[in-house]
């Protein structure tokens, strides 16, 4: 099984793992130049207290992003940014197309809580267009959005073929 790009390996001077991600300190820089950042897939992560490498999901990469744009962010402003990353798990969710979606979510007042069916899809949607809001703005996203649900009513219920 292979997350990262095979190049990743190939890069004189960075640590890899098996998998051909770059190694990363709990600041996310590479273990072997301070000024290179590496999140997502691309990365394992094993952060302090922690038994195995961050997970390669969405919500880690998403949390791994935000956390580069504010060290970065604060380079450029001339300021140090000590702190370092701070994984959060949020639970999963998987989708099992219009059947339903099945998820394990997690928080501080309820603890681990199992969901599926109508509301577990209902959350998987709606973490979906959060992601695209994200990544392409308040205008694409209701555009991709619309887009959507035309298709949805052009598109016959059963193939026929």
């Amino acid at each position: 099984m292979r997350l990262a790009p095979d190049f990743l390996a190939s890069i004189d001077g960075l640590e890899t793992n098996r998998i051909n991600q770059l190694m990363v300190t709990p600041h996310l820089q590479v273990t072997r130049d301070d000024n290179i950042f590496a999140i997502g897939d691309c990365c394992s992560c094993t952060l302090p207290g922690m038994e195995g490498p961050i997970p390669p999901r969405a919500q880690s990469a998403h949390q791994m992003a935000s956390y580069v744009a504010n060290v970065i962010k604060a380079q450029t402003e001339g300021r140090r940014y000590d702190k370092p990353f701070k994984y959060n798990d949020y639970g999963s969710l998987v989708s099992l197309s219009k059947a339903g979606s099945v998820g394990s979510l997690m928080g501080n007042l309820m603890g681990t809580v199992n969901i599926h069916g109508f509301l577990a899809r209902m959350l998987y949607v709606s973490l979906y267009r959060l992601h695209q809001l994200a990544l392409f703005g308040g205008f694409k996203t209701g555009v991709i959005w619309t887009k959507d649900q035309l298709a949805r009513q052009a598109r016959p219920r059963m193939k026929l073929h």
